[in-house]
């Protein structure tokens, strides 16, 4: 099968730093791939060239077997990928649908916006992937966590993201919040979507993550299969920087 991404020997310098050296990792439809690492690993960095915010020095970017240009979040987006920030970047004062579109409303004949058509297109995606969700009328600040990060997903989908990054999407969430959101995952897994997420929970990637990629330092420590590695493992790798199953 192609990787809908590979990131092959990329490498990023701020100020003289290397921020990301040299690392190459690859993403497979219908896969959850996380990245871990300490607070300046390059984990975000890396991700960051990926989604068109920062420009690589150096390495190639490969989507779907053909080299890509990403110089920008537009070049991203026209590659189906789309980035979900912890911040989640919605309108508080907006309700679901017209968060959905912002920035790409739908119109009618006459070049109004055309509020039905957003709302019943916002049935539609939400009843595909969280059925549960009934609060389509009520401003985005009155939901829950779990609800958020709902709206921002379906957001990502709807507008045909086939390669998703998330940061961090479970981080202040609750026990509940946060089996909505892994539900999500597996829901995207089925669609095909590839998922890149970070995250600082180890236990937490081991459940829903099909890869874990450990960063440190800029470098890439390792990539393993989670049914091939423990926890303990995945910290060792994290902490020292060295791969215990590379060793063995």
């Amino acid at each position: 099968m192609t990787p809908l991404v590979e990131m092959k020997n990329v490498s990023i310098a701020f100020g003289g730093v290397q921020a990301v050296d040299n690392v190459s990792i690859d993403l497979y439809p219908g896969e959850v791939v996380g990245l871990l690492g300490h607070n300046g690993a390059g984990k975000s960095t890396l991700i960051k060239m990926l989604s068109g915010a920062y420009k690589m020095d150096s390495g190639e970017i490969w989507i779907n077997g053909h080299k890509a240009q990403i110089h920008s979040p537009r070049d991203a987006r026209h590659y189906n990928i789309e980035t979900i920030y912890q911040t989640l970047a919605l309108a508080d004062n907006l309700d679901a649908a017209s968060n959905l579109f912002l920035g790409r409303e739908l119109t009618t004949g006459l070049g109004f916006v055309d509020d039905d058509r957003m709302e019943a297109e916002t049935r539609k995606i939400m009843a595909r992937l969280n059925p549960n969700f009934k609060k389509l009328k009520e401003p985005v600040s009155a939901l829950s966590g779990g609800q958020r990060q709902s709206v921002a997903i379906a957001r990502a989908v709807y507008f045909n993201a086939k390669i998703l990054i998330m940061d961090e999407p479970t981080a202040a969430l609750g026990v509940h919040e946060t089996a909505m959101v892994a539900e999500l995952i597996q829901e995207l897994k089925k669609q095909g979507l590839g998922i890149f997420l970070i995250s600082h929970d180890t236990r937490e990637m081991m459940e829903l993550c099909d890869r874990v990629a450990v960063m440190k330092n800029g470098q890439m420590v390792g990539t393993e299969r989670v049914e091939d590695v423990t926890e303990d493992d995945i910290l060792s790798m994290i902490i020292l920087g060295k791969n215990p199953k590379a060793a063995a």
